[in-house]
């Protein structure tokens, strides 16, 4: 240990899999870190206990006391403090490697990678000022490896039109609202969130959309969180492996715009942009808890990694489920996929994992479903995840990370020997597989799907609540809750799903399986949309 440093808790990170170490950093080069600082510990989330923004930044923000400290500290080893945020118990900061490097000590080099090419990284622990230790409890932004994938590993892959008609006519706005019976409205008055970490947003494609299904257009604001959307004049510009990327991920962008803005063309739309590492996730929700530059009702995420992989450090999770626990308490339900890779979720070591943030007790988690004649069963296509040549099963189980919150009371085991009573996901799950969604992407008719679309689904179901007249805060533990009879909202205002398992093969080649009442494949089902609205509080 470095005389003065202490090692930073929980931020140690092994080598990127299959990365080699292919050069140092410029000394000189431009670093940015996001810096996160302690506050006082929050409560559990309670819907019946929501707080404004205002009020929760009062009680839980950073103290000017740490922020001054921590400032100070930093400034002595050169670095610019950029930004403060009280609320959101960070700053960012400034400066070049070579001052980073003294300050954190972080071993920077340069790294390559199959999946991902040449990036800056770290490997092992950062290390603080002495006099910094308790007050700072992460530091992102050094490592640019990808922590965030769309529910699915290949991005953007729409179902061709024809196949889609061999499973049927890919439904419509107003056939989801149908399905799903959402009460009636337009969503006005109300604002959205969608998360994206690559990408970009095609205006003419949402104007097709509508015109297709003759709706009003959706107002959609772009936020730029340290990622600015390429045009379609820069898109054109990048070689085509930079191309085939970001027009990927674009279709994903625009699969969840125009499922929100086809069931609430009357809210306002926005859409964060910020970059795939540790340190986007961490800014994108800052921006959220602050409400900068909206305060959305909802925010559908539809990206995710496997909880337990090591491309995750601890305090990135720590650190991303406190500001998830943060926009509950201030009555954001943030809407996250549950994976469409079974229960393999994209590791093959034989045993079932869950998708982070989806796993967290701060979200509602969202699962996917298919048609089978009359019948909505879970989603699952053969081998039970993605591939090049289709496929793919609704994520679900129980998390090896995050235990059980208190409000969620039900008997689901981890099939993991020996595993914790973890967080059970989905919480609910809504159409995923064929038919698909009708969509455009392109200026053509481009039917997709996945949990990247059942999550959009359900923030536009809230919106929709919401604008009736009953926000319903942070949905999930409302769905647990039991009346006099000892019936749950969720058993109530949901649609069971009693058919299908979400078994990824080769490994781990099990799954968990529906089953009347509450499971782990599909939680309490699909929405009836009139229901939640009459039994809400």
């Amino acid at each position: 240990m470095s005389q003065g440093h202490v090692d930073l808790k929980g931020s140690s990170r092994p080598r990127k899999h299959e990365a080699e170490r292919v050069g140092d950093v410029d000394p000189q080069s431009r670093v940015e870190v996001t810096v996160t600082l302690r506050g006082p510990d929050l409560p559990a989330p309670d819907p019946a206990q929501t707080i404004s923004r205002n009020e929760y930044g009062e009680r839980y923000g950073a103290s000017s006391a740490d922020i001054e400290k921590v400032k100070e500290a930093l400034q002595q080893f050169g670095l610019a403090v950029e930004e403060v945020s009280s609320a959101a118990r960070s700053m960012r900061v400034s400066g070049t490697a070579a001052e980073m490097e003294k300050a954190f000590h972080p071993g920077l080099g340069m790294y390559r990678a199959p999946d991902h090419g040449e990036f800056r990284g770290r490997e092992e622990s950062l290390q603080v000022p002495a006099d910094l230790d308790g007050l700072v409890t992460g530091v992102f932004g050094f490592d640019e490896r990808r922590v965030a994938r769309r529910a699915g590993k290949t991005g953007f892959a729409p179902v061709a039109t024809e196949a889609a008609a061999g499973t049927g006519t890919p439904l419509t706005p107003t056939d989801l609202e149908e399905r799903y019976k959402f009460p009636a409205g337009d969503g006005s008055g109300q604002q959205v969130g969608i998360a994206e970490f690559g990408g970009t947003y095609f205006p003419g494609d949402l104007k097709a959309f509508c015109q297709r299904h003759g709706i009003p257009e959706a107002k959609v604001h772009v936020v730029d969180v340290g990622m600015k959307a390429p045009t379609i004049a820069e898109i054109e510009a990048m070689s085509e492996g930079e191309r085939e990327a970001v027009l990927g991920a674009s279709g994903e962008v625009m699969m969840d715009v125009e499922i929100i803005a086809g069931l609430c063309p009357g809210a306002e739309i926005f859409v964060y942009f910020a970059p795939f590492d540790e340190k986007g996730w961490i800014d994108l929700l800052n921006r959220v808890i602050q409400g900068d530059p909206a305060a959305p009702v909802s925010l559908s995420v539809s990206w995710g990694l496997a909880e337990d992989t090591p491309e995750w450090s601890q305090a990135a999770t720590r650190e991303i489920d406190l500001r998830l626990q943060a926009a509950a308490q201030i009555g954001v339900t943030v809407c996250v996929s549950s994976g469409d890779d079974g229960t393999g979720d994209q590791l093959e070591d034989g045993k079932s994992h869950v998708n982070f943030p989806s796993s967290s007790a701060n979200v509602l988690s969202v699962g996917g479903t298919m048609l089978d004649g009359e019948d909505e069963v879970v989603w699952w296509q053969s081998p039970g995840r993605r591939t090049g040549q289709g496929g793919g099963s609704t994520g679900g189980g129980v998390s090896t990370v995050f235990k059980r919150p208190s409000w969620q009371d039900v008997n689901v085991s981890s099939l993991n020997p020996g595993s914790i009573d973890g967080r059970v996901l989905p919480d609910i799950t809504a159409l995923a597989g064929p038919p698909y969604y009708d969509l455009v992407f392109e200026g053509r008719v481009a039917p997709n799907g996945g949990t990247s679309a059942s999550a959009p689904l359900w923030a536009a179901l809230l919106a929709r609540i919401a604008a009736a007249g009953k926000a319903p805060a942070f949905m999930a533990p409302l769905l647990y809750r039991k009346d006099p009879s000892g019936k749950s909202l969720g058993a109530d205002a949901c649609v069971d799903i009693v058919k299908g398992e979400n078994p990824s093969h080769p490994q781990p080649g099990i799954g968990y399986k529906a089953e009347p009442g509450f499971d782990a494949v599909s939680g309490w089902g699909t929405p009836d949309g009139e229901k939640l609205l009459e039994s809400l509080p």
